[in-house]
């Protein structure tokens, strides 16, 4: 039939959707198991209570264990996925914001630790817990009315 995706083009695109999401695991997992080995957790606190945030080291620890456990989660492909890409991206967001976005666009090149990865991540981490919501969900998120009143 005309139209349709046959089953191997489907597969494909399911494929290449489970890399994907396998793939930002592997990067947000490395974030949390980097702090935790490198004993950065603490300096991570101190320095969000020192950016006005209250229990920093409480919040740091969240962070890193979210990052080294949901990821864990999110590698099977969870029903706990959208939120889970939903969690790291606000939690990216807020780290752009505190962080890379002030230092410009550029990680390397013409500027230095600035914001273009962390864009990138997060823009990667609402597609992949997008796809992973229902098709409810997601027609419902974006639905557009028709107008019948022309």
């Amino acid at each position: 039939m005309a139209g349709n995706p046959d089953t191997s083009e489907i597969s494909s695109k399911i494929t290449g959707l489970i890399f994907f999401r396998l793939l930002l695991c592997g990067i947000v997992a490395a974030h949390g198991w980097a702090r935790l080995m490198a004993g950065g957790v603490e300096p991570f606190g101190a320095f969000l209570d020192a950016s006005g945030l209250p229990a920093g080291i409480l919040i740091a620890w969240a962070i890193t264990l979210l990052e080294i456990v949901g990821t864990i989660v999110m590698a099977f492909g969870s029903r706990y996925t959208p939120h889970l890409c939903a969690a790291y991206a606000g939690i990216y967001t807020a780290g752009l914001f505190m962080v890379h976005m002030p230092e410009g666009w550029f990680v390397v090149g013409l500027g230095r630790n600035g914001m273009e990865y962390s864009v990138l991540l997060i823009a990667s981490l609402l597609l992949v817990g997008y796809n992973h919501l229902s098709p409810q969900v997601g027609q419902r998120l974006f639905a557009f009315r028709k107008d019948t009143d022309n």
